[in-house]
């Protein structure tokens, strides 16, 4: 039998059965070899893409044994800023930077400058990273009605943590969770029920933390399935997730009702609020028809918002929120017998960049809630702009119900080549798989006059572009998702993605061109 009758088999049969059929595949003769060189022949135009500046910037695969000039390092550096700046400041970017108004980055720049020694572990050289964390945690929990929640449920105490971004944030409660599960019950062998479109994050803290996750669908709005939710529950479930909005098709989870079921049982409930942490309050103030996903419900335990997304500070940033302070103890690391000294640290890093917090701080203190008020709205209508004209595209449907979070589907043509086609174009977008789809999330780059326009015009002739030409182009991404969408051994797509890894932390072996370098010790004798 040939590999494709093999895979094509494999597809029809149970899924339990996937994992045995691919070992034993792997061990058939040439199969290695045969694997490792389509999966270079995929990678391909990856490399080269990720490669692209050598002529502005020369490769180090060295370290040079002069030093060059202030100048000439920030000249190549320059170049290579300049080359990278247009797509995003233009608006062919979906999310990825969220404000980008050259007056808002010139206050970071500036603030995180004045900062940049500022190290938030040593509190007593720099009090100020104190004053700057607990106020972007109080000031975000504010934004998330924290002194409502504590109105109604006055044993509330909303409390937390800035971490490095969402990925630490949900890490932290997920590991607060194992430790409180594991000392006030006792369990040893805990688990996390999440909908299957939930972030791979909480995989990433199940596989740190020794967490068993259990995925459950979603229904065909593309909303977790809390009935679904339920029957996983088992007497190792320490939390449930849910996600306002999810990342894939930008809806937002009964977050209610998910809540309460927690609640009920006695878990933890962990709302995701990572994407829309700073656009669903200010949505609600609007009017537009979102569910309550904060500590009003009181079910909800830790919620985790991006301050580097739409809170629109420097990347770098997250903030964690608990319930009560005696949830978020069990966030915190102590060392009490170490030579060096007692050591504590609340998150996952030691050293930590004051800097970056103090740019938050400012970002927030800048814009207030007018200022978020106003964002939310541009970047909310801008949303229903591209959704409905996505929607009398022929051959495209939207997926779900979102807002400015934007999936969009195809059953007449390859959607993944509508994706190519709009790379080509000039725009990164983002593709989405099970089902194969493709999202745009929207940001206030795309708010300014004309961007709407270009993106649908430009989405159009895409899509008939791929109807008129069925037939993929080389390189891109739509050959690796069909693969990774047709073949039913995961361990094939886990390669490529590994590999793809590998790419990104090669060096070309190219020593750089002459720049003028001055030696210290010739300086010296001059």
């Amino acid at each position: 039998m040939d590999t494709d009758k093999l895979l094509d088999l494999t597809g029809k049969l149970p899924k339990r059965l996937h994992a045995p059929l691919e070992k034993g595949f792997r061990k058939l003769p040439g199969v290695k070899e045969m694997l490792e060189k389509e999966y270079q022949v995929m990678l391909a135009d990856m490399d080269s893409n990720l490669h692209p500046y050598d002529d502005l910037a020369p490769s180090h695969p060295t370290m040079p044994e002069g030093s060059a000039s202030t100048e000439e390092v920030l000249d190549m550096m320059a170049l290579v800023h300049e080359k990278e700046s247009e797509r995003w400041q233009e608006g062919y970017v979906s999310g990825t930077v969220y404000h980008g108004d050259p007056e808002h980055i010139a206050l970071m720049n500036q603030v995180f400058a004045m900062h940049s020694q500022i190290n938030s572990m040593h509190t007593d050289l720099w009090p100020s990273a104190v004053k700057y964390e607990s106020e972007v945690i109080a000031m975000t929990a504010d934004m998330l009605n924290a002194t409502e929640a504590q109105r109604l449920h006055p044993k509330t105490r909303v409390c937390g943590s800035v971490t490095s971004g969402g990925t630490e944030s949900i890490l932290m409660a997920m590991k607060s969770y194992r430790d409180w599960a594991r000392q006030k019950k006792g369990i040893k062998r805990p688990n996390i029920v999440i909908p299957i479109s939930a972030h791979p994050a909480f995989d990433k803290a199940g596989h740190y933390f020794d967490i068993k996750v259990i995925r459950t669908p979603v229904g065909p709005d593309f909303r977790a399935d809390v009935k679904a939710m339920k029957k996983a529950i088992n007497k190792n479930t320490i939390a449930l997730v849910g996600s306002a909005p999810t990342f894939p098709h930008g809806v937002i989870d009964p977050i209610p009702e998910m809540s309460a079921l927690a609640h009920k049982r006695g878990i933890g409930f962990h709302t995701d609020a990572c994407l829309g942490g700073f656009i669903v309050p200010w949505a609600e103030k609007l009017g537009y028809p979102v569910p309550v996903i904060d500590f009003r419900l009181p079910g909800v335990t830790s919620i985790s918002v991006d301050t580097h997304k739409y809170g629109y500070a420097a990347k770098g940033t997250s903030v964690v929120l608990y319930r009560h302070p005696g949830l978020r103890r069990y966030q915190y690391f102590t060392a009490t017998d170490w030579p060096g000294g007692l050591y504590t640290s609340p998150t996952m890093t030691g050293s930590r960049s004051g800097a970056l917090v103090a740019v938050a701080w400012a970002v927030l203190v800048k814009l207030g809630r007018a200022g978020y008020l106003d964002a939310a709205r541009r970047i909310l209508e801008t949303g229903e702009q591209i959704r409905d004209g996505i929607e009398a595209i022929p051959g495209l449907h939207v997926l779900g119900d979102p807002l400015w979070v934007i999936a969009f589907a195809s059953d007449e043509v390859d959607i993944y080549q509508v994706f190519d086609a709009m790379t080509r174009r000039g725009w990164s977008l983002n593709g989405l798989q099970f089902p194969p789809a493709v999202h745009i999330a929207v940001t206030l780059r795309h708010s300014q006059p004309g961007v709407v326009e270009r993106f649908l015009a430009d989405l159009t002739d895409a899509v008939e572009e791929v109807r008129a030409n069925p037939a993929p182009e080389s390189g891109g991404m739509a050959p690796i998702y069909g693969m990774a969408g047709s073949i039913p051994f995961r361990g094939m797509v886990d390669d490529i993605l590994r590999r793809y890894l590998d790419l990104l932390y090669k060096v070309p072996d190219q020593r750089p061109k002459k720049i003028r370098q001055s030696n210290p010790a010739q300086q010296d004798q001059k």
